[in-house]
């Protein structure tokens, strides 16, 4: 029995355009997002680095851009988050059928740009729909980590059989089946977060 739901938050709540940092660099004189940068990017998620520590150290690779111009397009990623899917994660969370946890690796400029771009009622709307609401950068860990899943399960006494976790990633959602957690690797613009109840079923099918 499926009694605990973890879902992801972007590109399963909130659409998201990934490539919007790629198209810029080359306006900041680069041409890639090296290794190192991607490393940066990560130490950043976890609340390694602050905000500004971060966008110095991408001043610093691509010196043609501005800060402004490098928080404003790191947030331009961040797109709308259909009311649609506010409004089933409320119903879902009112059913009171499952423990409901929110799991997203993000960081500290996009979570105040997300609460300002959706306003701040319909961002606690969402965040209240929620038992745990676990920001990567919060609790210094991420996904794909085995730690990020194995915190989330001890600290609220969660058994991985009964519990089902949802991310576009599957990189991510493959980490979480290693533990016996039940997932669906949700693929963006073929499938939506609203056809949640029928992958439930298909799990429990399949167990």
């Amino acid at each position: 029995m499926i009694k605990n739901i973890i879902l992801d938050f972007g590109d399963v709540f909130i659409n998201l355009d990934k490539e919007v940092v790629f198209r810029e660099i080359p306006k900041w004189g680069g041409n890639r997002f090296t290794t190192e940068l991607w490393a940066l990017n990560e130490t950043y998620e976890v609340g390694g680095i602050s905000s500004e520590e971060f966008v110095q150290e991408l001043q610093s690779a691509f010196p043609k851009a501005s800060a402004d111009q490098i928080i404003a397009t790191w947030n331009a990623m961040l797109l709308d988050f259909p009311d649609e899917r506010l409004d089933f994660i409320e119903a879902l969370a009112q059913e009171n059928q499952y423990r409901l946890f929110l799991l997203s690796n993000t960081n500290a400029l996009h979570i105040p740009h997300v609460e300002q771009k959706m306003g701040t009622q319909k961002y606690f709307r969402f965040k209240n729909s929620f038992e745990q609401f676990y920001l990567s950068h919060e609790i210094h860990l991420r996904k794909p980590n085995a730690e990020i899943f194995q915190f989330v399960l001890d600290e609220n006494g969660l058994l991985p059989e009964e519990t089902f976790f949802v991310d576009d990633t599957a990189e991510n959602t493959e980490a979480a089946e290693k533990m016996g957690i039940h997932t669906w690797n949700l693929k963006v613009g073929q499938e939506d977060v609203l056809q949640l109840k029928s992958k439930l079923k298909d799990a429990l099918s399949s167990s």
